[in-house]
């Protein structure tokens, strides 16, 4: 056989599995990344026009990881059983591709503090979100659906990535210099 990139097949044939898994691993990943706080960094950057407040992100990501999840079971518990003979399937591989790309934009972003690398990986996130909804409509238009909301934030989160890199000369500022111009803008508020 040949090689595959898909998460563990029992995973995907579970509800409960396919939908807290995406949910626990992001929040994982963003609590790691997050441990001294994104807020004092994201305080700091400069802004393009309709960026959200901080707090907007935690609960948008964590309703769209858990849709996304309850898709990658949707589109699974619709394949044939000869489709599901040569797993993983394609969906499932660009599923597993989409959610490690996702993974990885908040360490290089925030944590390796490289926002051009962040706009790479996003807009490679994109195009294999497009690829996999791609897939779904031909084969499962519910999960197609399910991945729309996702596909209209990471289009948003793209042109956030972009101006924030733009404006910000492509540097996110370290962790010291963060934490006192937070607390600059916090006393003259």
């Amino acid at each position: 056989m040949a090689w595959s990139f898909a998460l563990p097949q029992a995973i995907f044939e579970s509800p409960l599995l396919a939908t807290l898994t995406p949910i626990a691993t992001g929040s994982t990943i963003g609590y790691l990344v997050n441990r001294h706080g994104t807020k004092p960094k994201y305080a700091t950057l400069k802004q393009p026009p309709f960026s959200p407040s901080a707090w907007l992100f935690p609960p948008v990501w964590t309703a769209l990881y858990g849709l996304t999840g309850y898709a990658s079971y949707h589109f699974t518990s619709s394949l044939t059983s000869l489709t599901l003979s040569t797993y993983p399937s394609r969906s499932q591989m660009l599923y597993t591709a989409q959610l490690v790309l996702n993974h990885l934009w908040m360490p290089l972003f925030f944590g390796l503090r490289r926002p051009a690398l962040a706009a790479v990986d996003i807009v490679a996130l994109g195009g294999t979100v497009g690829a996999l909804m791609a897939e779904l409509w031909g084969s499962d238009r519910g999960a197609f659906w399910m991945f729309a909301p996702y596909a209209a934030w990471l289009s948003y989160a793209t042109y956030l990535n972009f101006g924030v890199g733009w404006l910000n000369g492509w540097v996110v500022p370290g962790e010291d210099k963060a934490r006192v111009e937070a607390k600059g803008k916090g006393k003259e508020q």
